[in-house]
C-alpha cells in the first residue's frame, strides 16, 4: 500500500537500543519552514538578501533549485545570498515530497512570464494541492490540473478577494500570504470549512512577512495584504524545533538527560511546544533546553491540530507511557508524505501496541508492547517515521529501522547525530 520512493538505495539500520540512561547535548541544524520562507520572500524581495543559520537538506536544496529555475540568483555558501531578478519561465520545478515547494511556489510562478510545469515523486501525487490551485484560478492565474504534475501559466496573477478551504494545509494559506504584496491587488484570503491545523505555520508566515516590511492585517480565518514591495533582508534562522523532538523524546523515554543548544527564547515554530508538554509528562525542563525523563509517565490526552507534525514522535512516547493515550485534531495528517494516521498504527502495532485508528485521532495501548523484536519499522518515504522508529528502538531491543535516509529531507546526518547521542 505504501512505497518507499526517496532516492537513493533502501537500507536497513539497527539502531542502538539504550542500556541505561545517558546525559548529552545535540545541535538542531536550522528550520526548514524558517528557510523555505525566507528564501521566497528573498527571491520576491527588491534588493539583495541573506539568510544565515540556513538548513541544507533535500526539501530546501528543491525550494533554491525552483527558485533558480525561475530566475533567482541564489549563491550558496555558510550563507545563503540571494539577488531577485525579473520571474520568468519556461521551467520545469521539481517538488520532490516537500509540501512547502509545491505549495509556496505556485503563486511565485504565476508571477513570472511563460508556463511552469510542477513535477514531483510519484508519491507526492496523493499530497492535497486542488484547494490552493483553485483559489489561484479565482485570482486569475491559468492553471492546468488540480494535483501533481501541473502547469501555471504565468504572468496573469491580478490578486482579489478569494476564499478557501485550507483545512488539508495551512501552507494552502501560506503559500498566498508570501507572494500577497506582489499581487497586482493585493490579497484578501478568507478560509472556509472545517478548523484550520497547524495555525503556528501561519502565524510564522505572517511575522516573517512583518520582517520584510509587508503588513498582514486580520484575524481568525481572514487576512488582508495590499499591494507593495516585499523588503530585502537579513534572515537568521532559528534551530528546528519540530526535529528536535525525537531527541528530547528520548531522554523522556529513558529517563535520561538531553540538552538542545540555542533553543530560542522567543518563537513561532510549532515545536515550542514541546517544553510544555514535557513538563505535563513529569520531565524536568529547564530553560535552554535540557530535559530530564522521569522514571515513567501516564498515558495522555492531547489536541495536536495545532501540532500535527509532532505526531509521531509523541506516538512514540505514547508507545511506552504506563496507560493508554488518546493523540486527536490529527485528520489533516492523512495528506502528509504519507497517510500518517494509517501509518503510525502499523508500525505500532508491529511492536505488539494496540492502536485505534479514528477519522482524528489515535488511541493508543501499550499493555501489549514487545520487551524486543526482531522487526523492521517502515518508514514509507516519510522522514517523521524513521525518527519515530528510531525513538522506539531505545527501549525494544532488536528493532530495525528502513529507509533511515528518508530524514535528509529535513535532517541530513540524522543517524549519525541519533547514534552520538547514545554514545
Amino acid at each position: 500500500m505504501f512505497a518507499t520512493n526517496y532516492p537513493g538505495t533502501v537500507e536497513i539500520w539497527a539502531a542502538p537500543h539504550c542500556e541505561r540512561p545517558f546525559t548529552a547535548s545535540v545541535q538542531i541544524p536550522g528550520s526548514k519552514s524558517m528557510t523555505n520562507r525566507a528564501l521566497v520572500l528573498a527571491a520576491l524581495a527588491s534588493g539583495d538578501s541573506r539568510i544565515s543559520g540556513w538548513l541544507d537538506a533535500r526539501d530546501t536544496r528543491l525550494m533554491i533549485a525552483g527558485l533558480r529555475a525561475l530566475g533567482t540568483e541564489i549563491a550558496t555558501d555558510t550563507d545563503l545570498r540571494i539577488t531577485g531578478h525579473p520571474l520568468r519561465g519556461p521551467a520545469t520545478i521539481d517538488c520532490g515530497l516537500a509540501g512547502t515547494v509545491m505549495r509556496f511556489l505556485p503563486p511565485v510562478a504565476a508571477l513570472a512570464s511563460g508556463a511552469v510545469t510542477f513535477t514531483g515523486d510519484e508519491q507526492a501525487r496523493t499530497r492535497p494541492l486542488a484547494p490552493m490551485l483553485a483559489a489561484l484560478r479565482d485570482l486569475g492565474v491559468d492553471v492546468t490540473g488540480d494535483a501533481l504534475p501541473f502547469d501555471v501559466h504565468g504572468g496573469s496573477l491580478r490578486g482579489g478577494s478569494v476564499a478557501l478551504d485550507a483545512s488539508a494545509s495551512s501552507q494552502f494559506v501560506s503559500g498566498l500570504l508570501l507572494s500577497g504584496a506582489r499581487m497586482r491587488r493585493g490579497l484578501h484570503l478568507r478560509h472556509v470549512g472545517p478548523p484550520l491545523p497547524s495555525v503556528p505555520h501561519i502565524e510564522m508566515t505572517v511575522a516573517m512577512l512583518a520582517e520584510a516590511g509587508v503588513t498582514v492585517l486580520g484575524k481568525g480565518d481572514e487576512w488582508q495584504v495590499e499591494p507593495g514591495q516585499i523588503a530585502a533582508h537579513h534572515w537568521h534562522i532559528e534551530p528546528d524545533l519540530s526535529n528536535a523532538g525525537p531527541f528530547l523524546a528520548a531522554a523522556v523515554v529513558t529517563g535520561s538527560t538531553v540538552s538542545v543548544a540555542d533553543w530560542p527564547t522567543h518563537t513561532t515554530q510549532a515545536g515550542d511546544y514541546w517544553r510544555g508538554f514535557l513538563t505535563h509528562l513529569g520531565a524536568q525542563v529547564s530553560p535552554g533546553l535540557t530535559v530530564t525523563g522521569p522514571d515513567e509517565y501516564p498515558g495522555f490526552d492531547v489536541n495536536l491540530r495545532a501540532v500535527g507534525e509532532l505526531t509521531p514522535t509523541i506516538a512514540a512516547i505514547a508507545a511506552f507511557a504506563t496507560s493508554p493515550s488518546r493523540l486527536s485534531g490529527i485528520a489533516h495528517l492523512r495528506g502528509h508524505e504519507t497517510d500518517r494516521l494509517v501509518a503510525i498504527a502499523a508500525e505500532l502495532e508491529r511492536v505488539g501496541v494496540t492502536v485505534q485508528v479514528e477519522p482524528d485521532a489515535l488511541v493508543i495501548d501499550p499493555s501489549g508492547r514487545r520487551a524486543n523484536s526482531d522487526a523492521t519499522i517502515r518508514t514509507y518515504a516519510d522522514h517523521r517515521m524513521a525518527t519515530m522508529g528510531a525513538i522506539l528502538a531505545l527501549r525494544i531491543p532488536g528493532l530495525c529501522v528502513a529507509d533511515p535516509e528518508t530524514t535528509a529531507k529535513t535532517m541530513p546526518g540524522f543517524v549519525a547525530r541519533w547514534e552520538g547521542m547514545v554514545a
